[in-house]
């Protein structure tokens, strides 16, 4: 049945939602700056300038490890409050990044580089588990509010970022010393973050039954996720919705690092309205903001029309000849539109598998469920990097990949429409 107040005013009438909205638009505003400052530093730093397998193996340090334990990790979402779970992350957060800023100012590579990137990439993902496990608590409307909430947070992130680049090439302060400034730029939002998770009462965005041990046993833990994953696996609707994520951010993965390749070599002058280097990648990461806002516009009128299934299986049909049609001419201005559709895909889809998972999965084991979630999202995009730093070339420019891309999101639309006849509405 569909329940009243489901539009953005109704949501944002709710206190504990606009709480909780702000608090994840400044920490994603944090990831913003962060990740800018990181790109600047590692791809477009004459000081460093990386290859690719470097890049993609730079991703695997950063987000493989904590993918491996943050299913174990998940389980203290589902034991301790997820209200000091946020506040002490991002206070810890804003601490590293003054570490990595001192790191990157005195042209520090190597483990402690890596170590501490490692650790800020992991709190980033344990937060936004955290994020997503605690908004059921402060709604019932689960589709407006996972597209106003999902689409805002990447939009702030990539605010975060356009405002990072565009201060660091006023300022003018270039190399390590510029890319130290940016670094150190992601704390503020990071504070103010953890002050606004402050505000929420201390079991108020659960979970529910919240276990007030001090310590868990380890065996406890493994029992907990083993009995986190047959909650699921007893649950067609979340194994179909996880594999599908899971086959988009393979996807995803690769067109990024072609992305990459191409504002770096191919396109590092600028060309037309589309300017070359850091600048151009940073203009097609908007364009894949630009998509995101859209379809978190239209996917709550879209999933009350067709339902979830179908609209998933639109997306990822209408996804695989797009991609390819924008993306074989390899000029700035078809990347940035293949951005926009990409964009706006991946965030339809994230917003439908988002309320999937809350839907049918308990809240006692939510948390362990979208911890899970996080390790299928990066492992897949890591494996695409990896793969994808051996298969393209310096350049970008590879025909094949975006055919196979093409592909794949083509096979899965028709995998999905038939898995999901009988297990998503």
């Amino acid at each position: 049945m569909r329940q009243a107040g489901t539009t953005v005013r109704h949501l944002l009438a709710r206190g504990v939602f606009r709480r909780l909205l702000a608090t994840r638009l400044s920490a994603q505003f944090g990831d913003g700056v962060l990740q800018a400052a990181l790109a600047g530093t590692v791809l477009f730093n004459p000081q460093r300038a990386a290859d690719p397998v470097d890049v993609a193996a730079g991703f695997a340090v950063l987000l493989l490890p904590y993918s491996l334990v943050g299913p174990f990790a998940g389980v203290w979402l589902d034991r301790w409050s997820r209200r000091q779970v946020l506040v002490h992350a991002d206070l810890l957060r804003a601490g590293l990044v003054a570490v990595l800023a001192l790191l990157v100012a005195g042209g520090v590579a190597g483990a402690p580089f890596l170590l501490t990137g490692l650790a800020l990439f992991s709190l980033a993902r344990f937060v936004l588990s955290a994020l997503s496990a605690a908004l059921p608590h402060t709604t019932d409307a689960l589709v407006p509010a996972n597209a106003l909430s999902t689409t805002s947070g990447a939009v702030a992130t990539v605010a975060g970022g356009a405002v990072a680049v565009g201060l660091q090439q006023a300022g003018g302060v270039a190399g390590d010393a510029g890319y130290a400034l940016m670094t150190l730029g992601a704390a503020a939002p990071y504070l103010l973050a953890a002050a606004l998770a402050a505000r929420f009462a201390r079991g108020a965005l659960g979970p529910d039954e919240e276990s007030r041990a001090g310590r868990v046993p380890a065996a406890a833990v493994v029992a907990g996720m083993v009995a986190g994953a047959q909650h699921v696996w007893a649950r067609p609707a979340a194994v179909g919705a996880l594999a599908v994520v899971t086959v988009h951010r393979l996807c995803f993965g690769l067109v990024t690092l072609m992305t990459l390749l191409l504002f770096r070599t191919t396109f590092s002058t600028d060309q037309g309205f589309v300017p070359g280097g850091l600048a151009g990648l940073g203009v097609a990461v908007a364009a894949g903001a630009v998509g995101a806002l859209v379809a978190a516009a239209v996917t709550p009128a879209a999933v009350r029309r067709l339902g979830t299934a179908r609209w998933v299986t639109l997306l990822l049909a209408a996804c695989g000849p797009l991609l390819v049609a924008f993306g074989l001419p390899f000029l700035p201005w078809t990347v940035v539109v293949a951005g926009i559709v990409l964009g706006f895909v991946g965030q339809g889809v994230k917003i439908c598998v988002d309320v999937t998972l809350q839907q049918v999965v308990d809240d006692d084991v939510r948390g362990r469920v979208f911890s899970v979630y996080d390790m299928l999202v990066n492992v897949s995009y890591v494996a695409a990097l990896l793969a994808a730093a051996y298969l393209l070339p310096p350049s970008g420019v590879s025909p094949p990949a975006v055919l196979a891309v093409g592909a794949v999101y083509a096979l899965t639309a028709l995998w999905w429409s038939r898995w999901s006849a009988e297990t998503v509405t």
